[in-house]
C-alpha cells in the first residue's frame, strides 16, 4: 500500500508505504515514511519500522519491532522485543530530550506495536463488521490505548464510493512530555475502509488524524496484491 499524506487542506509532504505479509503462523510488517517537497528540505525525515510477529488462535502477537528514523541533525533508534510470557523490553536512543513519565514494565506487559494494531483493527472489522475494539499499544516511548469505534458508514470523499467508517480516539497514558500526559482524548481520527481486494480483506483508503501538531490526512494512492494492482493517484 503507497499513501500520500497532507497537511490538513495544505500540500503534500509525505509518502507512506507499508507490505504486509501474512502465512498461517506468522506475519511480518515493513513501512517506511519519507517526506517531500519543502517538508523534506526542512525535516529530511526517512523512517522504516518492520515488525513481525506469531499469529495464536487467530491473535496477531508481535514478537519484534525495529524503529530506525534519521532526520536532519538526530537519528532515532528503536528496539522492542516480545516475550511470550507478555513481558515487553524496549531500547531506544537517544533519550527523551523533555521530562517524560515514563511507561512501567507494567504498563508495557501486554501491549502491542502500533503497525500491529491497525492489522488487528483491518482483520476484526473484515470478521465482524464493526469498528468496536480497545488496544493497549506502546511504540518504544510512548504507551497508549486506542480505541475504535463505528461512525455511520459513508462515501469517501472526492469519489463517492461506499466506505466504512472508524472513529478513533488516541488516550495518552505514558511516555508524552510532562504537560500533554495524563489519561484524556488527547488525539482524534477517522478512518475510511473498504474491500478493493478479492476475499474479506478490508483495506484503509483514508484516515485524518488530528493532534497538537495539526491535522493530517493520508488517502491510499496505490495498492497490490492478490494478483491486484491498483492505482488512484500518482
Amino acid at each position: 500500500m503507497r499513501f500520500e499524506v497532507f497537511g490538513g487542506p495544505g500540500p503534500h509532504f509525505m509518502t507512506l508505504t507499508a507490505t504486509v505479509d501474512q502465512w498461517s503462523e506468522g506475519y511480518s510488517i515493513a513501512a517506511v515514511a519519507e517526506t517531500r517537497g519543502l517538508a523534506d528540505l526542512f525535516l529530511g525525515l526517512h523512517s522504516k519500522l518492520d515488525v513481525r510477529g506469531r499469529v495464536a488462535a487467530g491473535a496477531f502477537l508481535p514478537q519484534a519491532m525495529r524503529a530506525e528514523t534519521p532526520r536532519r541533525g538526530l537519528d532515532l533508534y528503536t528496539r522492542i522485543d516480545y516475550g511470550a510470557d507478555g513481558v515487553v523490553t524496549a531500547e531506544v536512543t537517544p533519550p527523551p530530550a523533555q521530562p517524560i513519565a515514563a511507561a512501567t514494565p507494567a504498563q508495557m506487559r501486554g501491549t502491542i506495536d502500533q503497525l500491529t494494531a491497525y492489522l488487528v483493527l483491518a482483520r476484526h472489522l473484515a470478521r465482524r463488521g464493526s469498528c468496536a475494539l480497545t488496544l493497549a499499544v506502546f511504540d518504544g516511548r510512548r504507551h497508549y490505548d486506542l480505541s475504535f469505534t463505528d461512525a455511520p458508514p459513508g462515501a469517501l470523499p472526492g469519489t463517492g464510493d461506499a466506505a466504512q467508517v472508524c472513529r478513533m480516539s488516541r488516550y495518552r497514558i505514558a511516555g508524552f512530555p510532562a504537560e500533554h500526559s495524563g489519561n484524556e482524548t488527547a488525539d482524534q481520527g477517522i478512518l475510511w475502509f473498504a474491500r478493493p481486494l478479492p476475499g474479506d480483506l478490508m483495506v484503509p483508503v483514508r484516515f485524518e488524524f488530528a493532534s497538537e501538531l495539526g491535522r493530517f490526512t493520508a488517502e491510499l494512492a496505490e495498492l497490490r496484491g492478490r494478483g491486484a494492482d491498483l492505482r488512484f493517484a500518482e
